[in-house]
């Protein structure tokens, strides 16, 4: 198939749930892209999904995304831009129609196409995959899920860009899905544009590195850079933008009225972030190389990204699975001069006696002392006696007795009036008891998994 265009312009919006809600705005008006992609989705974020549409079976997917299509999908679809993102979560059906809700109160009835897909929560299965002989053992440490079957939250295949492609080709404006593979948001739209093969291995490994650059939105134009940052304009930050081409060469840029900066060095280093294996980043639909990657700084924010070789799709997909793995509270107090770090240290071993005399005992409990050395531990040197503050901060953790974890935050309060003094800092009240969610990585062949596709025109 050849390709459809010379060229295409694919804007990063959103890097995590949180993201600048602003980002995706500017990236849509401050000048030509043909795709906007948005990346919501992180292995916790899943878990608190999943409590979400526990909770409320309309909730479980990225509100922020709602809202933000209200205000974007008007110039959007004016300007020609496609929507792809993960803002499904684990309930990508009512995302799809709140968006739809949203397009048709902006005056879209009959002008967008919404595609949703579906297929990537596993909840449900479970049970039967395990019947079926389906282990899900965990990648790092080879358990079986079985271990902890009655205790997992969510559980989630990493989908690649065949449906994304499905759905481009079925003419949707905005395609909403659960939980992709982050990078084929990127590299979902250069295969269809530009017509490759599945088995372009070399071309496809191109797409993996461009997704993999732009799934931190700002990371890779500035944000959160180590080289020169105090030069940076971070009010009016820039997020990336891929300018792709057929032969799998890409340039990273922005838009040149935005702030940030596009340099072979912060591209560098968000291309270390998470990497793992440099010679196997493993995506659904290829392997890429990133030992072969040769980056060229060819004009201001503009970096040239070329020689990227690849290698055959594995036949498994990975399955991101959360648990509950206990529960977890943490306290704060803070201490002034005079002795500031004294008070606290005495305020810790004050708590530590206590709930031993009460017989607590945790999985784990810990302190730290805030602006006496907490960042970087003993390389920061004997803390000064004369610290104007300290804070201290004191948490607790047990796999299965919340009732104890509940209990310390208590004790934590009454340090107030009953502990060392010049005590504050206790304005927001006792410290909360959190569940605490651990990671289960898996795999499950493909043959498991069948993405399902819905695109629909936002009717009147």
């Amino acid at each position: 198939m050849s390709a459809r265009k010379e060229s295409v312009r694919i804007a990063s919006g959103q890097g995590f749930w949180g993201d600048w809600l602003e980002a995706p705005v500017r990236q849509v008006e401050a000048g030509h892209i043909d795709y906007l992609v948005m990346d919501y989705l992180a292995e916790v974020t899943m878990s608190i999904m999943q409590k979400q549409r526990a909770r409320d079976p309309s909730a479980g997917y990225a509100r922020d995304f709602v809202p933000l299509m209200g205000r974007i999908l008007p110039e959007g679809i004016e300007k020609g831009i496609r929507v792809i993102a993960n803002a499904g979560g684990v309930n990508p059906l009512a995302c799809r129609d709140a968006v739809m809700e949203a397009a048709r109160e902006a005056g879209l009835a009959g002008k967008a196409r919404i595609g949703v897909i579906t297929g990537d929560d596993l909840m449900d299965r479970l049970d039967d995959l395990l019947a079926e002989g389906v282990e899900l053992r965990n990648m790092e440490t080879g358990e079986p899920l079985s271990t902890v079957r009655d205790k997992v939250q969510s559980a989630n295949a990493y989908i690649g860009a065949s449906p994304i492609v499905d759905a481009l080709e079925n003419d949707a404006d905005v395609v909403i899905a659960g939980r992709t593979t982050d990078t084929a948001l990127t590299y979902a739209p250069m295969i269809y544009e530009f017509g490759w093969p599945q088995d372009g291995w070399d071309r496809i490994a191109a797409g993996i590195v461009a997704g993999h650059i732009n799934e931190c939105g700002a990371q890779a134009s500035g944000g959160n850079t180590g080289v020169d940052w105090q030069s940076l304009d971070f009010v009016n930050i820039g997020y990336p933008i891929i300018e792709a081409y057929p032969d799998g060469q890409f340039v990273v840029t922005k838009h040149a009225s935005l702030g940030g900066r596009v340099t072979v060095a912060t591209v560098t280093e968000q291309l270390v972030y998470e990497m793992g294996d440099p010679s196997q980043y493993i995506t659904p639909d290829g392997v890429a190389d990133f030992r072969t990657i040769q980056l060229e700084q060819e004009a201001p924010d503009r970096v040239r990204v070329s020689g990227v070789g690849g290698a055959v799709a594995t036949d498994q997909l990975k399955v991101s699975i959360s648990y509950l793995a206990g529960y977890k509270a943490t306290g704060t107090m803070v201490y002034s001069w005079p002795d500031a770090y004294q008070k606290a240290r005495a305020a810790d071993r004050l708590i530590r006696g206590r709930l031993e005399r009460m017989g607590l005992v945790f999985d784990e409990i810990h302190t730290e002392y805030f602006g006496a050395g907490a960042v970087h531990g003993p390389l920061a040197g004997s803390p000064s006696p004369d610290l104007p503050e300290v804070e201290l901060r004191i948490g607790v953790k047990h796999a299965a007795d919340r009732p104890a974890v509940d209990r310390f935050t208590r004790e934590i309060a009454s340090l107030i009036l009953a502990g060392p003094p010049t005590a504050t800092g206790f304005g927001s009240g006792r410290a909360r008891v959190h569940e605490m969610v651990a990671y289960w990585p898996a795999l499950i062949p493909k043959s498991k998994v069948e993405p399902l596709l819905q695109v629909e025109v936002v009717d009147v």
